[in-house]
């Protein structure tokens, strides 16, 4: 039986949720979305309670978010030791030179640009399927 591959998506756009729960479920069955609705929801999302962690398998980090900014998620999680290998990719609708570079100094994973059609949004969620949840092999 395939594993079942658990994504945090940060987003707080309800468009753009309703997108991404619809294409991942077009792109494969193993994929449960969980989903946060700012970075403060986000980073409780992934803490440790009762000695138990709930670390999903590979975030989806959008950079504007009310309560904490994508920014400052990513640099938490990325200096967490309990939450430091979890793949994070950052996908934002920001072109800003500043956020990339802000982003892979804070060790994101990758940076993705939202795509602007419904088209290039599957075909992110294909990419994304094959390569950090087919190809690469993910910690624990």
């Amino acid at each position: 039986m395939p594993k079942t591959f658990q994504i945090l998506v940060v987003e707080d756009n309800p468009a753009d949720v309703r997108l991404l729960q619809e294409v991942f479920n077009e792109v494969s069955a193993n994929i449960t979305l969980r989903i946060a609705n700012d970075g403060a929801e986000g980073l409780e999302m992934i803490s440790t309670r009762n000695g138990r962690t709930h670390q999903p398998d590979l975030v989806l980090l959008d950079l504007n978010l009310p309560k904490i900014s994508g920014h400052e998620v990513l640099a938490s999680i990325k200096r967490n030791p309990s939450t430091c290998c979890i793949p994070v990719i950052v996908l934002t609708s920001s072109r800003a030179e500043a956020d990339i570079k802000l982003a892979y100094q804070s060790h994101a994973n990758a940076y993705l640009r939202k795509p602007s059609t419904l088209d290039g949004l599957i075909s992110a969620a294909r990419q994304i399927n094959n390569f950090w949840l087919e190809t690469a092999t993910l910690p624990g």
